[in-house]
This record gives C-alpha cells, sequence and structure tokens, in this order.
C-alpha cells in the first residue's frame, strides 16, 4: 500500500512540475534563444502583418544602441544597452514603463556596422539576471535591479582579441553563470597570448566555480568564435555544449571536465573560416553551420565519450548553410535561414531536404536568428524589414513588415504579442 502511495504522490508531483515547466515556457522568455534554447515559442495569437506604426501596443526609445535580444520574466523586460557611454541593462514592464536601471564601466563600441557593446544577449534563471559585454564586464543582478556582484573576464584572464565585436552570450547552468571565450592565441598587434576558455562563476556568491582552457591549434582567425553555448541533459547529466574553433566540445556543468569533442569540420585547415552562427541543439542532435556559410552537418550527441569525430557524425550538406542566422529545431525538422533570404526544411536524422523556400530579394542581409511559434515564422532583416509567414510544406502567406530602423535582435514571440528590439526603440506588437 506505501508502495502505491508513494508512485501516486511521484506522478502528482512530476505532472505538477511539468505542467509548471510548461506554463514557464509560455510565460517567460529567459534567453536569446527561448525558453528550450531551440528558437521555438509556443503557439499563440501572434500578429502577421505590422509596421513601425500598425499594430503597435506600445514603444519606447532605448538609451542606446545594442543588439542583443531581450529577456522577460513575469512582467519584466530586460534589455541589455548603452547608458551615458557605459555598459548598462533596463528593465521595463509589460505596459513598456521603465522600472529601473543599472550601468557598470565605460562601454567598448562595436566595430561592424551592426555591432554595438551590447551584443550578447542577457539570461535569467526567474531569480538572478546575467549581462555581459564587449568590454569584459559580467554583472549579475536581482530582478529588483540590485547587484549581486560584477567581474571583468578581460582584466582577470587577458584581453580581447577578436577581429569583431564580442556576440557570445552567457547562459545558466549548475547554478553558475557560465561564458565561453573563444579567440586567437595572440594578439595581432601586440603579439602577446591569448587564451580560449570556459568560465563559470556562482550566481550567489561571485566566486569561480570552474575555468577549462578550450585552446585549438588553428589557422588564422579559425580559432575565433562568437557563438552562445548549449545546456543540455545528456543520459542524466547537465552538459554545456560548446561550437567554436572548428570543435563541437560537451563540457559537464558542475565540474567544467571535457566529456568529448567532435572535430573534423575543417579538414583542409583553412584560414578566416571563424564562426557566428550557434549550432542548432536539443536533447540529442546538434545541427552545426560552418565554412563560412557553405556547410551543414549534424552530430549525434547521445552516449558521446572521447573523441567522437569519426562515429557520431549523423550527416553532411553542402552549399546550405548560414553564416550568421542560428538555425531552429522543431521535433525532426531542422528550419535553416541563409544569409540572403534562402530557407530550408531539412530532416534532422538524415539531413534530406523537405522543403525550400526564399524570401523577398534585397541587398540586406539577415544578422538575427529566426523564430518559430507554432507554424509562424519571423525572420529580420538588417534593413529593419520583418518576413512574417506560415509554415505549410513551404513558405506560405509572406509578408514584409518595416520597421523603419534596422533589427539585428531576434524577435520575441511571446503571450499572443511580437517584442521587437530595434537599433533605437523597443516595440511591442499585437492586434
Amino acid at each position: 500500500m506505501l508502495r502505491h502511495t508513494l508512485v501516486f504522490l511521484f506522478t502528482i508531483a512530476f505532472s505538477s512540475a511539468t505542467h509548471a515547466d510548461s506554463e514557464s515556457q509560455k510565460q517567460n522568455w529567459p534567453q536569446w534563444r527561448g525558453p528550450t534554447s531551440t528558437g521555438v515559442a509556443a503557439d499563440g495569437d501572434y500578429p502577421l502583418e505590422f509596421s513601425a506604426t500598425e499594430n503597435v501596443v506600445w514603444k519606447v526609445k532605448l538609451p542606446g544602441r545594442g543588439s542583443s535580444t531581450p529577456a522577460i520574466w513575469g512582467d519584466q523586460i530586460f534589455v541589455t544597452t548603452p547608458i551615458d557611454g557605459k555598459d548598462g541593462v533596463v528593465c521595463y514592464d509589460f505596459a513598456g514603463k521603465e522600472q529601473w536601471k543599472q550601468s557598470f564601466g565605460e562601454e567598448v563600441p562595436g566595430k561592424h556596422r551592426n555591432g554595438s557593446g551590447s551584443n550578447p544577449s542577457p539570461v535569467t534563471d526567474g531569480k538572478h539576471l546575467v549581462t555581459y559585454y564587449k568590454s569584459g564586464t559580467l554583472a549579475c543582478l536581482d530582478l529588483t535591479g540590485n547587484v549581486k556582484w560584477r567581474t571583468n573576464l578581460q582584466s582577470k584572464y587577458g584581453k580581447d582579441n577578436l577581429w569583431w565585436d564580442l556576440g557570445s552570450s552567457p547562459v545558466i547552468a549548475a547554478n553558475n553563470a557560465v561564458v565561453a571565450v573563444m579567440q586567437g592565441k595572440q594578439d595581432r598587434e601586440e603579439q602577446t597570448p591569448g587564451q580560449s576558455y570556459l568560465v563559470a562563476i556562482g550566481l550567489d556568491d561571485g566566486e569561480v566555480a570552474w575555468k577549462q582552457q578550450r585552446q585549438y591549434d588553428r589557422p588564422k582567425e579559425s580559432d575565433q568564435s562568437y557563438t552562445t553555448p548549449r545546456v543540455l541533459n545528456l543520459d542524466g547529466r547537465e552538459v554545456i555544449v560548446t561550437w567554436g574553433a572548428d570543435f563541437l566540445t560537451g563540457n559537464d556543468a558542475t565540474s567544467g571536465e571535457l566529456l568529448w569533442e567532435c572535430g573534423g569540420f575543417n579538414p583542409d585547415d583553412k584560414g578566416f573560416w571563424r564562426v557566428i552562427a550557434s549550432p542548432a541543439v536539443d536533447e540529442q542532435v546538434a545541427v552545426v553551420p560552418y565554412g563560412r556559410g557553405d556547410l551543414l552537418a549534424a552530430v549525434n550527441m547521445k552516449t558521446a565519450s572521447g573523441d567522437i569525430t569519426a562515429t557520431h557524425r549523423l550527416w553532411e550538406k553542402v552549399e546550405i548553410g548560414s553564416d550568421v542566422p542560428t538555425p531552429i529545431i522543431q521535433g525532426n525538422q531542422v528550419i535553416l535561414l541563409g544569409d540572403k533570404g534562402n530557407v530550408h526544411g531539412l530532416n534532422k536524422k538524415t539531413g534530406e531536404e523537405i522543403w525550400s523556400g526564399r524570401l523577398p530579394k534585397a541587398k540586406a542581409k539577415y544578422y538575427s536568428s529566426p523564430i518559430l511559434a507554432g507554424n509562424k515564422l519571423y525572420c529580420a532583416r538588417e534593413d529593419g524589414t520583418i518576413m512574417s509567414c506560415t509554415i505549410d510544406g513551404g513558405l506560405q502567406n509572406v509578408h514584409e513588415n518595416d520597421m523603419e530602423e534596422s533589427v539585428i535582435a531576434t524577435p520575441i514571440p511571446l503571450r499572443d504579442k511580437l517584442l521587437v528590439r530595434g537599433e533605437t526603440h523597443l516595440f511591442l506588437l499585437g492586434r
């Protein structure tokens, strides 16, 4: 009788936890690629037609120029942005009213026309908010804006020698803020040693939990990466999956130990193969764009251990890929947006093309990653045109929505609304 009672109570607790997780995913957007890190939002009544003046619930002018995607928890929207020349973060409520703002040290502006000192997106677990900047400043706040701790990774571990603007966002794993720094071995001007690594810092105490070197001997610029790690539960273990320097790696989230690595993505040792697009991942598979947008591969991470280069590659594609936009995984389908607007639907397990389409042509490219909500796909072009359409055996009902300012951040579909971070404004769009 006791055994049956315990089973019943466990079932109720598991069902309640699952329901709570499902509701959280519908209500919150804790990080750049959404609650599941797959680029997939909950289904909803999201607008397909809008502009800078049409179907605008509200818009507010931001204090500075940035490219990061906001994070949302409850009634709070967190946006990293320069504030009076300093690295900063602003919190708005869902009515567009400023709740608080906080600033840190001096901003290091961007080099690229679409870059900024606030490229990395914030991440939250509902208690902590972690922000990261091109200056190297990494900060943890509570959700009322109080700074719990701050540090500077470049002052601590060596200066940034990336050729372009730092873009990797922090993630939360094992109650730590985790950052991937992947850069060249030497500074181009001063010829000083560089260092690539993963570092985990405790959310509650600001102490370094672990630091793991991640330095691969690669050709010029091929050792540089602008990607964001993914946190997964693989075989009952929390694993940090990182892509860069021609290697996909898995590290234990608690200790930092390297569990497995997959190479072979640059067999001819080509230079200038830096990577920008992050891998699309789910519980078992990582879909990896590389080769500056010309190549795509899938890796089976299930039971991965040691060097899996020769054993866990599922498939490869040539002349299909993306240089900047990160793909989407939904079920058994991969949705890939190319930089010039080519869109492909692929079978996740085989790489077979299921459908393909082309968004309206333009000189401007796609620097934002696509997002899927139900069957609605949103793709933001750098000139501020957001393409919206439905996926039904291909691209259907394509709309061109002009926001009248550059859009580099990923749009966020949430609660039947669409939150868009533009170059100068934050928009909430809805019917």
